[in-house]
């Protein structure tokens, strides 16, 4: 019952409570955002599989430029990521945006993030039941390792909540996100920026 309906009625009026609070902050950040990003914009729209595999459109705050080589070719990542981006990247504030996703019911506050599209293909059957329920804006991967953990060890930990939603689980998955925020933990894996590309076996 909480799964399917109360965890759905909680975020949609957390959410409510939450925008009508933070509003400020995602203006002052939209402003912020549109002068360091190079005439790149400040929100960044991305397809992303949700509930049931169906596609909506994730939206973040855009922490990088569009800069490219002398070829055409987007720089690397490390490249384009500004001052600006990566502090609100370290402070997790390009998530909030996808507040509006949960007031939508494309996402959940709690939930196995959204990957992209690209790699529905390379799911085994197991990986692909992460989509049992709404994607989120934190979830039980997030809290134990973010970006730097394994590909792998994800899927474990996101199919493992798919199995044990509940209230007090994401309860707890909430404190520990905010404590997380603090210590600016898990932004970056070992070895990249962001994360490696999801190959399929790794």
């Amino acid at each position: 019952m909480y799964k399917h309906f109360f965890k759905r009625v909680i975020d949609f009026t957390l959410v409510l409570i939450a925008l009508a609070i933070i509003w400020p902050i995602l203006l002052v950040v939209t402003i912020w955002l549109h002068f360091v990003n190079k005439g790149a914009g400040a929100f960044f729209f991305q397809e992303r599989p949700g509930w049931n595999g169906k596609i909506f459109k994730v939206i973040k705050f855009k922490t990088m430029t569009d800069e490219r080589d002398t070829d055409g070719n987007l720089l690397p990542d490390a490249d384009r990521l500004t001052k600006v981006g990566k502090f609100v990247r370290s402070t997790s504030i390009d998530e909030l945006l996808q507040l509006i996703n949960v007031l939508k019911g494309d996402m959940a506050l709690i939930g196995p993030r959204p990957l992209l599209v690209q790699y529905l293909p390379l799911y085994s059957k197991e990986q692909t039941y992460r989509h049992e329920v709404r994607p989120g804006i934190t979830g039980w991967a997030q809290v134990n390792g973010r970006n730097a953990i394994s590909w792998t060890k994800k899927f474990e930990l996101d199919v493992w909540y798919v199995d044990h939603c509940s209230f007090l689980l994401d309860l707890k998955i909430l404190f520990l996100t905010i404590k997380k925020v603090f210590v600016r933990e898990g932004i970056s894996s070992d070895t990249s920026v962001t994360m490696e590309p999801f190959t399929g076996n790794n």
